[in-house]
């Protein structure tokens, strides 16, 4: 009977309303959720009779789907912490819950979120209030990454920052800039430059010293425009580690600049790049002394000694002041000397399909078999886009139209409680009839 099926239809349509009011009433609840995804529902219609030319028409009704629009991104709010995070791009970032802390990370579900502001806890994992950690994959002891596998979790590790840690950057190059008085080269010369002696930092965050003595090579007549260099290491306990000889140009178009360089003893002058291969106590150091004909190294002008440009890199010992992560996705720590050190890199997560992810509490998704297999990309790289710090990404609610769409639905809801309404009245007159 026709009549029965129209109350089908109109039950059918309170309960899609209903799932549709679910959805916006969600929708508004998390207009000021950060990274949240707004529910889309769709209606479908049901055909029973689909018959040409039968006399009769019975009421299908309609069917109610919901689907969160994970693929939707939200517009990035700036905020005042470097680890506030957010994705430029399609990507999520690999989080486990704080209560798997402990268990092999094999043995649990990589969970993917789209923003969160990470701190510390007093473990130093770096986690958000949700209790959310953030993984990545650890940097070694000289800052590079070693390669991941990128479709498993198990190259992964919780992302821990120690506030109280301190490290040391050691000397491993050097530039020397000096020039040296060409007047001293001269004929019946007795003067003799100062020592010079430059820091540079140990393996254990000790300073030494190099000490760069210069020797002039007076001739009987004329000018040599020769000198020993001679080079010492304060850790050897000033053990001689190079010497070298070294001629300069007298040319008017090169007067001044590097000749020559000959190895007395130590390590070897490289004429492509004008560095020596020294060896300290701690390892391998390249000193730079210009190229042949290079004004920018060792120089030999005028009747003054002056050390014009000394550069190196290491640092001293220093305390943790500020942890960054970069658009790349490395988590770079600064210490107060001025050292920068890469403790991690955080991968971002994709899948083929994420609107068939699983969507679970706290922002935060799962692979699904709708979603496809997850593969890690470096940020910055690939179809993931870049981590943004100082960042949260915005909920995705449109106030405005979440308020229109709730009229909509209620409307709609009162015309179908008005079929059912309507209905109840026809069938008491199908009673009466009887009476």
């Amino acid at each position: 009977m026709t009549i029965s099926s129209s109350l089908s239809a109109g039950v059918a349509g309170l309960n899609a309303n209903a799932t549709r009011l679910a959805a916006i009433s969600d929708n508004i609840a998390n207009s000021a959720t950060y990274g949240y995804k707004r529910a889309s529902t769709d209606f479908t219609s049901m055909v029973i009779s689909s018959t040409r030319g039968t006399s009769s028409y019975s009421a299908g009704g309609v069917r109610a789907s919901t689907v969160r629009l994970i693929d939707e991104r939200g517009d990035l709010i700036g905020t005042g912490h470097p680890l506030d995070l957010a994705i430029a791009g399609r990507g999520m970032l690999p989080v486990i819950n704080e209560v798997s802390l402990g268990n092999a990370l094999s043995d649990t579900p990589l969970l993917m979120t789209r923003t969160g502001s990470f701190r510390t806890d007093a473990d130093g994992v770096l986690k958000t209030d949700a209790g959310l950690v953030l993984l990545g994959w650890p940097a070694n002891a000289d800052g590079s990454i070693p390669p991941r596998p990128r479709d498993t979790i198990a190259g992964l590790v919780p992302v821990v920052i120690n506030t109280n840690q301190t490290a040391g950057d050691p000397t491993t190059a050097m530039n020397l800039g000096v020039n040296l008085p060409a007047t001293y080269t001269y004929a019946g010369s007795t003067a003799v430059p100062p020592p010079l002696s430059v820091e540079y930092f140990g393996n254990l965050g000790t300073s030494e010293a190099l000490e760069v003595t210069f020797i002039p090579i007076v001739p009987l007549t004329g000018s040599s425009n020769t000198w020993t260099m001679q080079i010492r290491d304060s850790a050897s306990g000033g053990a001689l580690i190079g010497e070298y000889e070294l001629t300069f140009d007298d040319s008017r178009g090169a007067g001044g600049t590097l000749a020559s360089v000959t190895v007395v003893s130590g390590g070897a002058y490289n004429a492509a790049d004008g560095t020596l291969a020294l060896t300290v106590a701690g390892g391998p150091m390249t000193v730079g002394i210009g190229r042949l004909g290079d004004p920018n190294g060792l120089t030999q002008l005028s009747d003054n000694f002056a050390p014009v440009s000394i550069t190196k890199n290491g640092s001293p010992v220093g305390n943790l002041t500020t942890v960054e992560i970069d658009e790349k996705g490395y988590v770079n720590a600064t210490y107060n000397t001025g050292f920068t050190k890469r403790l991690y890199q955080i991968p971002l997560v994709d899948v083929p399909n994420p609107n068939g992810l699983l969507s679970l509490s706290n922002q935060t998704y799962q692979v699904s078999p709708e979603s496809g297999s997850f593969f890690l990309w470096d940020a910055g790289s690939g179809p993931t886009g870049s981590i943004q710090g100082y960042s949260r990404e915005g909920s995705k609610t449109d106030v405005a139209a979440e308020l229109t769409s709730l009229i909509q639905t209620q409307r709609a809801y009162s015309s179908n409680a008005k079929v059912i309404q309507t209905v109840d009245e026809m069938l008491q007159e199908t009673t009466n009839i009887k009476r």
